[in-house]
């Protein structure tokens, strides 16, 4: 075995029925079947398009009457849910099943593993983009819901640190090598030995379209707005409304041991002061937190679990969700500037009455305006009387920039993806503190995020792909040069100058 290859070995007897007990009081020595993979580690990362090569060997200590050996690759899905009965529900779910073509030539004849010698068995799988339009055949709300299923979802449960998976959600990719024997015509397939190597599998994905958020949504929360006061019992000094936008994706290397760069999120802010006087207020402090949300089914899953209210779809199966939090290092972020405007009734009021200069809008405390008060003479007292009842005409606005990234020292984070009973999304929860004057106030939002795993293109074979300008110029080469199919004339033809169709 090569130093670069790593094994997995699985001794088993010839009935893989026998239980331990029985083992023990077999006869024979136990035969050894292992899967080695090429330049494979424990820790290592596969992603789409990436080569999975080895070998199996297989070393039996007493001959072995086999019929055929099998060498897989394959990707399951398991859930798990408790009835109300109490009883847990186990549900798994075929996501991939590649086999590797072994030739006739490479068996022994006659079909025994005989003693002490050892069987070779080469392998060569590569892990697909996606899956087969066979992988998700259960009805559902939409295409792209399909779209999605027909995915490769990442593995989940088996990594060395933690990716936030509940013990109740599992995916596994596995290299499998089985040796089956039928000992009569009809009878069962038993399955004499097995082996089993587990991958790591980070799939490449796509930037997804920006999610159409509504009040029905309520995994998200992308407006808020609070009232700013110096005190409890104070005069309000006006209202502060945060916006969120939903950042781009967090993309991940292909190795998921980092980011490719920071991601960039925006919050778009209004200040609206109870008085013209009172100054915007001044971001002073931004955190945020990520967090993992895991959806998982007894059922084929029909719709987006992250939009709507997942618990309270009517379903005729179990489901669950467990969502779990992680604090994101320090986010960076630079006050912006406040822009003032006014607000669209001053404009609307801004022309001129007949005798007494600019009107006036006068606005009651729960913000809805009143009929225009138009006074005559000494305008300055009467806009003292009622300064108390006059909103501002003003408001301020400004769109505050935050960077931040994933902890991906202490967390492994998994690409975002829905599959047919289990699905990941993620969610950031922004905390954003202003101050005005000594007082502060915080304002939060939770935005979707997405989590992808960049794309790493195969190694170049060196040969490059001609431009179209040569495609098309080779192919009218071809077209020139491609061989007649020549005819030998008819007899009447045959050395005359007649050509045919023509009469002397």
């Amino acid at each position: 075995m090569p130093s670069n290859a790593s094994a997995t070995r699985s001794e088993t007897s010839d009935a893989s029925p026998a239980t331990a007990a029985n083992n023990k009081k077999l006869p024979y020595p136990k035969s050894d079947i292992r899967v080695n993979l090429t330049n494979h580690f424990a820790s290592k990362v596969y992603t789409s398009s990436s080569p999975v090569t080895g070998n199996v060997t297989i070393t039996t200590k007493r001959d072995v009457r086999f019929d055929v050996i099998q060498i897989l690759l394959i990707g399951t899905s398991r859930t798990r849910v408790v009835e109300s009965l109490g009883t847990p529900q186990d549900v798994t779910h075929t996501l991939l099943k590649m086999a590797m073509p072994i030739p006739e030539s490479s068996y022994p004849v006659p079909r025994v593993l005989e003693t002490g010698h050892t069987y070779t068995f080469p392998f060569n799988f590569v892990i697909p983009n996606h899956l087969t339009i066979n992988a998700c055949n259960h009805p559902m709300d939409s295409n792209r819901l399909l779209d999605q299923h027909v995915l490769l979802p990442p593995s989940m449960g088996n990594w060395d640190k933690d990716d936030m998976a509940p013990q109740m959600a599992k995916i596994e990719y596995t290299i499998k090598a089985r040796v089956l024997h039928q000992p009569d015509l009809g009878s069962s397939t038993l399955r004499i030995m097995e082996a089993t190597q587990t991958l790591n599998v980070l799939p490449a994905s796509i930037e997804e379209p920006p999610l159409s958020i509504t009040e029905h949504d309520r995994l998200y929360t992308m407006c808020q707005s609070k009232s700013v006061r110096k005190t409890v019992l104070a005069t309000k000094l006006g209202v502060l409304t945060a916006e969120g936008i939903q950042p781009g994706p967090a993309i991940l290397r292909s190795d998921g041991l980092g980011m490719v760069s920071p991601t960039v999120g925006q919050i778009r802010l209004k200040f609206e002061p109870a008085s013209v006087d009172t100054p915007p207020p001044k971001v002073t402090n931004v955190t945020g937190k990520i967090a993992a949300h895991t959806f998982f089914s007894s059922g084929t899953i029909s719709n987006f679990p992250n939009m709507g209210h997942w618990n309270e779809q009517f379903v005729d199966h179990k489901r669950g969700v467990y969502s779990t939090t992680a604090a994101l290092p320090p986010v960076s972020f630079k006050p912006s500037k406040w822009q003032q405007h006014l607000t669209s009734t001053a404009r609307r009021d801004s022309g001129y009455s007949t005798d007494n200069g600019p009107e006036v809008a006068v606005e009651s405390d729960s913000g809805s305006s009143t009929n225009q008060q138009r006074r005559r003479g000494s305008r300055q007292s009467t806009q003292s009387s009622n300064s108390k009842k006059q909103a501002s005409p003003i408001f301020h606005s400004t769109t505050q920039d935050v960077q931040f990234s994933l902890p991906v020292e202490k967390k492994t984070f998994i690409p975002t993806f829905h599959s047919c009973i289990v699905s990941r999304v993620y969610t950031l929860q922004l905390s954003l503190t202003v101050a005005i004057g000594s007082t502060n106030k915080t304002v939060s939002l939770i935005l979707p995020l997405q989590v992808m795993v960049e794309w790493t293109p195969p190694e170049d074979d060196g040969v490059e792909l001609p431009s179209f300008e040569t495609a098309v110029q080779e192919a009218e080469a071809d077209e020139h040069l491609r061989p007649r199919v020549m005819h030998v004339p008819d007899q009447q033809f045959r050395e005359t100058s007649v050509l045919p169709g023509y009469g002397a």
